[in-house]
């Protein structure tokens, strides 16, 4: 099977969702043992989602890392709650069910309005939830769209694929970062397709090797996608009504609820060095 149609059928596993997907399998917070009867899948490439403060890793399979985002085509965004990542500021272990995951350091912290709650058109998110944004981006020649699989589109081989990661602390706060402000700008004066903006005071993003996520896959059932992945050590606040508001106006994604996790890769095996 081409890579091309191992990237399109693990895109598709992917955004099936949270709801239906069976139990993540995968490694706790404390451990790296696969499920009982199975072995590490170490012919698959790095594996995603890691412990972005821990830089070691055994899996020295190489690909390109994919060029920054501004010279590629943006081609999807979507949510997963909790964060799938753990990073300095978001390591509050919740579960390890498909809605598990970490949580931001400050979730105890929230005030009552904070917490004051919001019904909306996005679904799978409430305030004082965690969720992970990921801003995919293409090599291809690819117009944003419904699914992953817009990010390769018939036709391009062996794409480059590259993912910005932001975890946010949902909130009930209209002084909070609005994700409106953070959706899909459209094509440019150089033809690509971008956001209209990626937090950039979030911290120092941590660049490497891994793959996609979703939890659809664990340390027994790995993602064959290679992507460059670019992750925020910070969380940062964002209003839970702005997340109403882009699926309420039809975003072009078509994303009107917030998908589960991957549980955290720890096997070294399947972890990529952090240059």
């Amino acid at each position: 099977m081409s890579r091309v149609l191992h990237c399109v059928l693990a895109f598709t596993i992917l955004l099936a969702g949270s709801g239906g997907m069976a139990a993540q399998e995968g490694a706790s917070d404390t451990g790296a043992e696969p499920v009982a009867g199975g072995a590490l899948c170490v012919n698959m490439g790095p594996q995603t989602p890691r412990d972005i403060g821990n830089a070691f890793g055994l899996n020295v399979e190489s690909f390109p890392l994919a060029p920054p985002a501004n010279r590629m085509n943006l081609c999807n965004i979507h949510t997963h709650t909790n964060a799938e990542h753990k990073g300095p500021d978001f390591s509050v272990f919740v579960s390890d069910a498909d809605d598990g995951g970490y949580a931001c350091n400050e979730t105890g912290k929230l005030s009552a309005a904070d917490l004051a709650p919001a019904e909306g058109a996005y679904k799978g998110v409430k305030p004082g939830d965690t969720i992970e944004v990921h801003w995919v981006h293409t090599s291809c020649d690819a117009t944003p769209g419904e699914g992953l699989g817009a990010c390769v589109p018939k036709g391009c081989e062996d794409p480059l694929l590259r993912v910005e990661a932001q975890v946010f602390l949902v909130v009930n706060d209209p002084g909070a970062l609005d994700l409106t402000a953070m959706g899909y700008a459209g094509a440019g004066a150089d033809g690509l397709h971008q956001a209209k903006m990626i937090p950039a005071t979030t911290g120092q993003p941590v660049l490497f090797r891994g793959s996609t996520t979703g939890p659809s896959y664990d340390q027994v059932n790995c993602s064959p996608v290679r992507v460059t992945w670019n992750v925020r050590p910070q969380c940062a606040r964002l209003d839970i009504n702005s997340l109403h508001r882009w699926a309420a106006r039809g975003n072009v994604f078509n994303e009107t609820k917030s998908h589960g996790v991957r549980q955290l890769v720890t096997a070294p095996e399947l972890l990529a060095p952090i240059e």
